[in-house]
Order: structure tokens, then C-alpha cells, then sequence
């Protein structure tokens, strides 16, 4: 009889062990300022770990994806990677914020946990990485110079300036903008820092007033926006803004209303139109939700782990990073690859006008 028990035993275990779920840590801006954004890469991620599990699983293992709110903090990114890891998570999808991203990928790598990250864009995250930490989206060193390139070609002649929150994606892209027109032998008249989070911005809007400025681009994120692009409007300032991925969502409208027509900003290809993407759309559409940019680069980034752990035949972190770099991987978004550092290889960025409380590619 003992000896029954124990080979039953011995056999549930391993059934157990075989059903054992594959979880997810997905950190992001659940709450704050930048929640819109939180909650499209939970839709993506939650979207794709329920079709991947209604297709089999991953040789029979299911996905959990579970949720962690970062806030867009960088102490709070911290104690929430902290957090995950002290759980056993083994594999992290998410952060929107770069001054999150990349303190919390310092502990993912300590750890050896695989990080992706759909949205965060500052080249630090994978300059300074080893190995685990990976990027769907792009970087900013490549964003900024579409930007400043379209400021060159665009507008010729125009007074440019450039204001920047001094976060690590703000100040960054700000800084790559910068830098390409004058390289572009354009002088910019005012490189100005604001604060976020602020509700007056007229000291800025003065400024920019009084040295005459025509092109306003923005490194920061579409709360502060917004408002300036509002509070332009309200003060008689005709100033074209241009920004960066940190505005694609409808809420940057809500926002500023009709002072955003008009607004350019940078993103990749839009995923909605792709043929990848129509049955992602219709599913999240089924459910009253119009989904944006990073739901897709979430979904995106779940297929990129899944087909990981697929070909590395194991959840272990290591195996499944070089198991991502071997091939690409087809996407919602495309098919795309990771170079050495674990940077995407797919999408490039191109420009968006908003008009009539929507956005859309602009074409050159």
C-alpha cells in the first residue's frame, strides 16, 4: 500500500510539474498621470496570453500574466521588480516609463529574469544591458533623428525650439533632436526644461512667444502636451508642436481639444493597419475597447517570449534570450528580430498628424 501511494504520489507531482503555469510579471502605469498607457499594455498582454493558452498553452504549460502597478516611478519600478522577483517570476513584459524601465532592468539582470519592454525607449535600457532585457519598440536615438530630420526638411527658415521635462524619455529624445539639427546647421532659439505635472505653463508660453518661435518640439509626455498645446491656443500663439510615441492615445484630444489639430508626432508603422493585426482589432473591439499603439507592441512582445520558450523547449531565462536573438519572430506588429543588445530590428518610426480628434500616419 505504501509502496501505491508513493509511486501515485511520484506521478501527480510530475503531472503537476507538466501543468505548472508560465507567469508573467507585467509592471506598468496602473495608476498617475500615465495610467492610459498601463492600460493598453494590460489589454495587449492580457489579449495575447488568452489566445496563446486557447491554442494549447506552450507544449501544454499555460501563461499568467499578472500585474503590477510601477506608477511611472522609479522608486515604485524598483520595489516592484523587487517584488516580482521575491514571487519567482522569471519573465517580466512591461514598463512604460523609461526612468522606470531602467532601474528595474538593473535587478531583472542581477536576478537573471528576462525583461521586455514594449514601450520604453531611451538607448540606455539596452546600451547598459546584458543578455535578458529586450525592446520591441524602438529607441530614441532613432526617433529623435526622424524628427529633427522632418524639422529640417518641413520647415526651412522657421524659429525652432525645443522644451523637455528632464525625464530619462524626455530629456533624451530632446537631446536627439537637438543634436540632429544642428548637425542639420539649425540653431535652435530656446532649449527649455519645464516641470511636469504642473497645471500653468504660461511662463514657458511667454517665452517661446517672445522669441518668436514656430516649431515647438516637445520631449515629454501627452498630459503636459496638452495642456501647452491648449494653453498656446488660449494665449494667440501659432506654434506647430511635434512630439514623440508618448502621445498616441486619444486622451492627448481630451486633453487639449481642437488646440491639438494639427499636432506631428512620431510612432512605428501603424499597427491597426496591418494585416497581422485584424484579428487582434476585432477581438478588442468585440469588447468596447479601441485598442492603441502599445496594446499591439504588448501582444507583440507576449508572442516574442512565447515563441522563445517554445524553441528553447524550457522556461529558463537564458535559454529562451538566445532562443529570441536566433530567428525573428512573427508579430502582430510584424516580424521582427533582436540585434546583439536586445533592440528590435523590424520597425522603424514615422510621423503622425492629428486631426479631427484622431491620428494617423502623415506621409512624407
Amino acid at each position: 500500500m505504501k509502496l501505491f501511494l508513493a509511486v501515485m504520489l511520484f506521478f501527480f507531482l510530475c503531472a503537476a510539474t507538466a501543468r505548472a503555469d508560465i507567469v508573467i510579471g507585467a509592471p506598468g502605469p496602473l495608476t498617475g498621470s500615465y495610467a492610459i498607457f498601463g492600460e493598453q499594455m494590460k489589454r495587449g498582454g492580457e489579449q495575447a496570453v488568452a489566445d496563446i493558452n486557447a491554442a494549447g498553452g506552450i507544449k501544454g504549460e499555460k501563461l499568467v500574466l499578472k500585474p503590477f502597478d510601477d506608477a511611472c516611478d522609479p522608486k515604485q519600478a524598483v520595489a516592484v521588480a523587487n517584488r516580482m522577483i521575491s514571487e519567482g517570476i522569471k519573465f517580466m513584459i512591461g514598463h512604460y516609463c523609461s526612468g522606470s524601465a531602467i532601474p528595474a532592468s538593473k535587478i531583472y539582470m542581477d536576478e537573471g529574469a528576462l525583461y521586455i519592454t514594449p514601450a520604453s525607449t531611451n538607448p540606455k535600457l539596452t546600451d547598459e544591458a546584458k543578455d535578458l532585457v529586450f525592446r520591441v519598440c524602438g529607441r530614441d536615438d532613432r526617433q529623435g533623428v526622424v524628427d529633427g530630420q522632418y524639422i529640417l526638411k518641413h520647415f526651412p527658415g522657421k524659429k525652432i525650439a525645443i522644451a523637455q521635462d528632464e525625464s530619462a524619455y524626455g530629456k533624451g529624445i530632446a537631446d536627439v533632436v537637438k543634436q540632429t539639427i544642428n548637425a542639420g546647421g539649425v540653431k535652435e532659439v530656446l532649449f527649455e526644461a519645464y516641470t511636469p505635472g504642473e497645471k500653468d505653463y504660461s511662463a514657458l508660453i511667454s517665452r517661446l512667444k517672445q522669441a518668436g518661435v514656430e516649431v515647438l518640439f516637445i520631449g515629454g509626455y501627452h498630459t503636459e502636451t496638452g495642456l501647452i498645446a491648449r494653453q498656446l491656443k488660449q494665449q494667440g500663439a501659432h506654434i506647430q508642436i511635434i512630439g514623440a510615441d508618448s502621445l498616441v492615445t486619444d486622451e492627448l484630444w481630451k486633453i487639449a481639444g481642437d488646440s491639438a489639430e494639427g499636432l506631428l508626432m512620431t510612432f512605428g508603422p501603424d499597427p491597426r493597419n496591418k494585416p497581422e493585426a485584424q484579428q487582434l482589432l476585432a477581438e478588442l473591439r468585440k469588447t468596447g475597447y479601441e485598442p492603441e499603439g502599445y496594446a499591439f507592441y504588448t501582444y507583440a512582445s507576449v508572442q516574442a517570449l512565447a515563441e522563445g520558450i517554445k524553441r528553447a523547449g524550457k522556461a529558463d531565462p537564458m535559454k529562451v534570450a538566445a532562443a529570441m536573438r536566433s530567428a525573428p519572430v512573427k508579430t502582430v506588429i510584424g516580424e521582427i528580430g533582436f540585434d546583439a543588445k536586445g533592440d528590435v530590428t523590424g520597425p522603424a518610426y514615422v510621423i503622425y498628424r492629428w486631426h479631427d480628434g484622431k491620428y494617423a500616419e502623415a506621409g512624407e
